[in-house]
């Protein structure tokens, strides 16, 4: 049963439909118990079994059902279902032993018996737990009205019973004895403190299952209630188990273990927004009218018992009188502490009221009290000093006369959607909004919103400062600082808003990247500051240049960007030709003279332009312009470039084969070639010079000018140098052991000279660590830049030097930098340009400018190597003009190891043969088989691969 009980009460938890079928069930089940009780069973036996055990078994399925709630629920109430389990199993054992003497051993029922304790065991418990159920009183006065009020129901309800029926119990017959006389009197006067306690908590019930706690009380009540027809005199001596009586006590029960379970909660912090409208509007005010009245009907009730007794003619009993005594000083006493609590309220009362209006009217906050017709009925003196507006003015004013007509309709939108909200799930909303001020402007206000009786509370503030800062915040966050033109994350979700709102026919939105030729050394020669100053000029005439609907970015450093909107028309051909146009003007614009600090700056601008495609990202797009910017720049610059698809393949290109650059030093791809450097007066090789060559996975064999195009790697190309100075020195001290000893020349750029990650001391440790003899390893400087410390690098050269290292000035003749070099470092050779060789046979100019370079460096005392040597008549040349040295495949192509040695063991070159050759005068150049004479003696070009 007491499973069932359970089950049935957790059905009815999860919803109504199910708690009214159970409530249905325990109607039908105490109706049945009622007929069967008003028709008597049937017969006399039954009537008796029903009457003891069934009442036996109903209170215990009420004491199992609270046990089992109890142990299952924790909290506060716990208590109070357990001394109910503990009060109904005390019902239920009374009953037990009363049918087992009625019913087992067919005999009347004792007096006294363990039947009476057993029910008079059963108050006590129910009475605590009612005080466990109560609502606590927070003050020493609260508890002491708690005692009164008791005291006076209690009194009340003595003084009515003792005049009816209780003053005849106390007479003690011959046949009776004092102890049943006692128990006579123990019921009523037990159930009397019940029903105290029931009338006197009824009000005081805490808020926690409230329809629980009601059920709990009408159940114990419904008991009292027979449990005072019992002990009346005329119902008992005609008392028979089984009659209609005990289907009072039997509902009773089962009500008690229904109470628990059966009765849908509601959480205090989320009632129903009906139900706690309901309860605060009607439950409270009948309630409290209720427990004030309650002394005054136990007055009234104590005064009827005495009334009746005088209208009857009997002499008043002491009782009586003494009990109605105490009810009436217990009434003064209560009243007397009910006047002093409310002087002390009413002064608390007046006291918060100042405190709080004391809040409201130095808060700096607006707070105002709108009708729901949205009239202000209320407006805080803090009004003056945020809208400029005085609180009188502003009272009686319509609320939406002082709202910006932008924000009305949002604003009324958000008040109906709060309204029409449960306040438990929603209590509060947050409005931001435009409020007019006393001189006119508006200022941004954001207000919390309340419900109130009959409108709504707004407590507003200013926060017009706090939207600007993040105004000018979130534009600092989307705009370059510099020239305040959109940056790359804004230009982004343009570019995004763009291609999301075009149309799937319009094929005209293009992108333009632009890129400022020369403004690096702009910055080298002016200094930043002017550098500076030409972005922002640049970047007005970019903006000047673009239409309103366009728009014109900053990405970085000196790039710029800028997206042309498509007009719509259906001829592509005709919108890219547009473009063009306009990329071109923007060109020509962006490369006229910038007047910067009294001078005339110019640089030009290399734009890269791409087309939107059906389907395309707006990080595609701008890689494709990006692409064809360089691309730009890569032809010549100041220029417009069309993306095309072939440029992303030629990344795919060179990213690829950069990749494989990685690799390929780890992998042993890499292969050092010499390529012998002849002296042109005796035809003996005086060094060679050391070149790397990768031979890639795939069989192709990439000279440097291919592979350190693509290795943008700035540590991946120092790697590489290290490789070719430690690989060139190892080879040079092994061919020294070999008794082929000649220098070896390694080209190294400046910069790499200047580095930290190549210290001097690691180029001592190289020489030393494979024992190359002075003066057997010469290094080519090459890319001098003219923005590097001449200082540290001729340091560095001399430190060198010291070590037995020839230095030599590579590229001699490109450049405005060789003077420099010349004038600054401490050189022993020059190597000439090998685009002054080439040209040195046909051109006349050609020939003066080498001539003249030659004639410096002999004067210098330096030696001459002129690289590019390719044809006999070149060597000719060079050697009538007084250049030393020689390197070219007019001698020899690059060598690997062997063939390098088996050309230096086989003595020298045989020069062609020949006076000098002078271009000036237009004498005949050497006939063409003085190549084919030399060609015994000159080795032929050897292919590496072979």
């Amino acid at each position: 049963m007491s499973a069932e009980g359970v089950v049935i009460g957790r059905r009815t938890l999860s919803g109504g439909g199910t708690g009214l079928l159970a409530q249905l069930l325990l109607a039908l089940i105490c109706g049945g118990y009622a007929a069967g009780a008003a028709l008597g069973w049937g017969s006399e036996k039954l009537a008796l079994f029903m009457g003891d055990f069934g009442l036996s078994l109903a209170a215990m399925i009420a004491a199992v059902s609270c046990f089992f709630y109890a142990r299952g629920r924790g909290g506060r109430f716990r208590p109070a279902w357990l001394l109910f389990s503990f009060s109904s199993a005390m019902a239920s054992g009374g009953n037990a032993v009363w049918g087992w003497y009625e019913v087992v051993l067919d005999e009347p029922v004792p007096s006294p018996s363990l039947a009476d304790l057993f029910f008079l065991c059963f108050a006590p418990p129910a009475i605590v737990g009612l005080l466990v159920l109560a609502k606590r009183p927070v003050s020493r006065a609260g508890w002491v009205c708690l005692a009164l009020d008791s005291w006076l129901i209690g009194g009340s309800l003595l003084t009515l019973s003792w005049s009816l029926a209780l003053a005849r119990t106390t007479q003690v017959s011959g046949g009776e004895s004092v102890t049943q006389a006692a128990l006579s009197l123990a019921y009523p006067l037990l159930d009397i403190v019940l029903v105290s306690m029931v009338l006197a908590l009824h009000f005081r019930r805490a808020t926690g299952s409230r329809s629980a706690v009601n059920t709990a009380i009408a159940a114990l009540a419904l008991t009292v209630l027979c449990d005072a027809l019992f002990t009346s005199p005329l119902l008992r001596e005609t008392y028979r188990s089984g009659q209609l009586l005990d289907a009072g006590w039997f509902a009773g029960s089962l009500l008690l273990a229904y109470a628990p379970w059966g009765v849908r909660r509601i959480p205090e912090n989320a009632p129903h927004p009906r139900q706690s409208r309901h309860h605060r509007h009607s439950g409270h005010p009948i309630a409290g009218s209720l427990a004030a009245i309650t002394p005054y009907l136990a007055a009234a009730v104590c005064t009827l018992g005495i009334l009746y007794n005088v209208t009857e003619g009997r002499q008043v009993d002491r009782v009586v009188v003494l009990t109605g005594c105490t009810v009436v000083l217990a009434l003064v006493v209560r009243q007397g502490i009910m006047l002093v609590d409310n002087i002390a309220l009413t002064h608390e009362l007046a006291e918060k009221e100042n405190h709080f209006r004391s809040l409201v009217q130095g808060s700096s906050d607006v707070i105002m009290i709108a009708a729901p017709s949205g009239i202000l009925r209320y407006v805080s003196p803090a009004a003056s000093g945020v809208y400029g507006r005085e609180a009188e003015d502003l009272v009686g004013a319509e609320l939406a006369s002082i709202i910006h007509p932008d924000d009305l309709g949002r604003v009324v939108h958000e008040v109906r959607r709060f309204l029409a909200a449960p306040p438990s799930e929603e209590p509060t909303t947050r409005i931001e909004c435009r409020f007019r001020s006393g001189t006119g402007d508006w200022l941004n206000v954001e207000s919390t919103v309340n419900r109130h009786e009959g409108g709504l509370i707004f407590n507003s503030r200013d926060v017009t400062e706090r939207v600007r800062l993040q105004a000018q915040l979130q534009h600092n966050a989307e705009h370059d600082p510099l020239t305040d033109l959109p940056n790359r994350a804004l230009f982004t979700e343009r570019v995004r808003q763009a291609l999301a709102g075009r149309r799937t026919t319009d094929a005209g939105t293009a992108v333009l990247f632009i890129d400022l030729d020369g403004f690096k050394g702009v910055n080298d020669r002016l200094g930043h500051q002017a550098g500076d100053e030409l972005l922002i000029l640049a970047a007005h005439r970019l903006q000047e240049s673009v239409r309103a609907g366009d728009t014109a970015a900053r990405l970085g450093g000196d790039e710029f960007a800028a997206i042309v909107l498509g007009d719509g028309g259906p001829d592509r051909s005709a919108r890219q030709y547009q473009v063009h146009e306009i990329a071109d003007r923007l060109r020509l614009k962006l490369s006229q003279p910038y007047r910067i600090d009294g001078n005339d700056v110019r640089v030009a601008a290399s734009i890269g332009v791409a087309f939107a495609e059906p389907g395309i990202t707006p990080t595609d797009l701008m890689r494709n312009a990006d692409l064809a910017m360089y691309r730009a720049k890569a032809c010549g610059k100041d220029r417009v470039e069309l993306y095309a698809p072939q440029m992303q393949a030629d990344v795919v290109r060179r990213t690829e084969l950069a990749a494989r650059l990685r690799t390929a030093l780890h992998d042993g791809e890499f292969a050092l070639l010499h390529q012998p450097v002849v002296q042109l007066a005796t035809g003996r090789v005086s060094f060679v010079a050391a070149q790397a060559r990768w031979r890639s996975a795939q069989g192709i064999l990439f000279t440097p000018a291919e592979f350190l195009r693509v290795a943008d790697d700035s540590d991946r190309t120092a790697e590489l140098g290290r490789w070719l100075l430690e690989e060139a020195v190892a080879q040079a001290a092994d061919r020294t052991r070999a008794g082929l000893s000649v220098p070896v020349a390694v080209r190294l750029p400046a910069r790499r000279l200047l580095d930290r990650s190549m210290p001097l001391g690691s180029i001592e440790t190289l020489l030393t660590r494979h024992r190359l003899p002075s003066g057997a390893l010469l290094i080519e400087l090459a890319d001098t830049d003219p923005r590097a410390s001449l200082d540290e690098l001729e340091r560095r050269l001399v430190a060198l030097r010291r070590l037995g290292v020839r230095i030599a000035l590579d590229g001699f003749g490109s450049g405005y930098a060789a003077i420099s070099a010349l004038r600054r470092l401490p050189l022993d050779v020059v190597k000439l340009d090998r685009g002054l060789v080439e040209g040195i046979v046909e051109s006349a100019r050609l020939h003066k400018i080498t001539a003249g370079l030659l004639r410096i460096a002999g004067d210098l005392g330096m030696q001459s190597v002129a690289d590019g040597v390719d044809v006999p008549e070149q060597v000719l040349a060079l050697r009538a003009m007084g250049c030393t040295h020689g390197q070219g495949t007019a001698f020899s192509a690059p060598l690997d190891e062997y063939r390098l040695r088996r050309t230096l063991g086989a003595g020298p070159y045989k020069l062609p043969s020949g006076g000098g050759l002078s271009v000036l005068t237009g004498s005949a150049l050497p006939v063409r088989h003085s190549r084919q004479q030399i060609s015994d003696r000159i080795p032929r070009p050897l292919d590496p691969l072979k």
